[in-house]
């Protein structure tokens, strides 16, 4: 395993995850954020919906990892995608509308967004 690094196991191949790294980090910072946030008694009611699917994301990412062949991997990875979209969407709301100004967080969840499409994308390449 790569130092810092989590390894992914899909079938026989252990290969080191930036996906999976990245999308654990994001959980992180969204719930860091949420909780500031509910704290502050600023807003509770998107901040609810952005802690659910901006950890669902990773969650997904991980039950990838013990999908029963190809079609489901592929299958869990486009519902962390999904779940990585609505995360975007809550983020710009809670930017848009004032209620957070560090767009940092927005920033983390795009990157995660264009891992999922390319790892989605190279599956479907590779499936047989």
């Amino acid at each position: 395993m790569p130092p810092g690094g989590t390894d992914f196991i899909f079938g026989e191949k252990i290969m080191p995850s930036p996906l999976q790294d990245k999308s654990k980090a994001f959980a992180l910072e969204i719930i860091k954020v949420c909780n500031e946030m509910k704290h502050s008694k600023r807003e509770s009611v998107l901040t609810n919906q952005l802690i659910r699917s901006g950890t669902s994301i990773g969650a997904n990412i991980r039950e990838a990892m013990y999908a029963h062949g190809k079609a489901d991997f592929i299958a869990k990875l486009q519902i962390a995608l999904k779940e990585c979209s609505e995360s975007e969407y809550w983020l710009e709301l809670l930017i848009e509308s004032g209620y957070y100004d560090d767009p940092t967080i927005l920033k983390q969840c795009t990157e995660v967004k264009r891992l999922l499409i390319a790892s989605i994308n190279t599956a479907k390449k590779n499936q047989v």
